[in-house]
């Protein structure tokens, strides 16, 4: 019988949560071809924060978008939790996805019609969690990310630093073995942006638990474990981020979410039911 992919005991291979060796992605054909990726060798040892940084249209996306199984890589080979996600069912790939992945999209792909706490509950309620469990722990990690006071709120009525907190939570709180963010500090000041990688960094790191971050944001690299440079589709080098006290004090981290601003009331909104 073969391994199951939702199993959350399944032994790591030696590389660790993400290993990929010669990693290519090719989008479109002929004259308007465009090489993504072009042979990305990379591995992420469980417990370890990977920032992924380089100028726009380097193929940060792209690859970590392999990663977490959303495109299919053209060549190479990348094994995620110790599966090739391409290789799986379909099905199969969707439930070790739902379970085990969690994805911060730069465009947060909030639902428009849901409020913030059935956005959040998302993951819980596909894996089927009853629906009042799921708002619970929905709210619990809201209230990590400073909008416990926005529960009934639709993502409308939010800003956009508002809506990204919302993002990370939702890709919180199923507790993944992997979490993977593009650009997650992107709309945030300095504060919130600090108390959500001490947040990503608590939640999402641990034994056989990791987290990939893409950014552009240097205030948040004294975080990483390790940081690799993309350039044109390659990675062209790795190693330890810089240290802290080589940025300048305003980027250090901080300790809270700034929640002052945050009215006591709300308006009542109208519930907006899931099927």
């Amino acid at each position: 019988m073969g391994a199951d992919p939702d199993n959350k005991n399944l032994e790591m291979p030696a590389a660790g949560v993400v290993h990929c060796r010669g990693v290519t992605k090719v989008f479109g054909t002929g004259e308007s071809v465009v090489q993504a990726l072009r042979g990305i060798d990379l591995d992420i040892a469980g417990g370890e924060l990977r920032m992924l940084v380089g100028p726009s249209g380097c193929g940060k996306t792209t690859l970590i978008s392999v990663i977490a199984g959303i495109l299919d890589r053209d060549g190479g080979e990348c094994r995620v939790l110790g599966q090739d996600l391409q290789a799986l069912p379909p099905n199969a790939r969707t439930r070790l996805r739902g379970k085990r992945i969690g994805f911060v999209f730069q465009a947060y792909n909030l639902i428009p019609t849901l409020t913030v706490e059935e956005n959040t509950a998302v993951p819980l309620l596909i894996q089927g969690l009853r629906r009042r469990e799921a708002l619970e722990r929905a709210g619990a990690m809201l209230d990590r990310v400073g909008l416990g006071g926005r529960r009934q709120s639709l993502p409308s009525q939010l800003s956009g630093g508002q809506q990204q907190r919302v993002a990370i939570a939702r890709a919180l709180v199923h507790e993944p073995d992997l979490v993977v963010c593009d650009e997650p500090t992107s709309a945030l000041d300095h504060r919130t942006g600090d108390a959500v990688m001490a947040l990503l960094r608590e939640v999402a790191v641990g034994p056989g638990r990791s987290l990939v971050v893409v950014t552009h944001d240097a205030r948040i690299f004294p975080y990483a474990d390790a940081v690799s440079v993309m350039d044109d589709g390659r990675i062209v080098s790795s190693g330890p981020p810089p240290s802290a006290a080589a940025l300048p004090t305003s980027t250090l981290p901080t300790a809270a979410f700034p929640t002052a601003a945050l009215p006591d009331r709300l308006p009542s909104l109208p519930q907006v039911a899931t099927p």
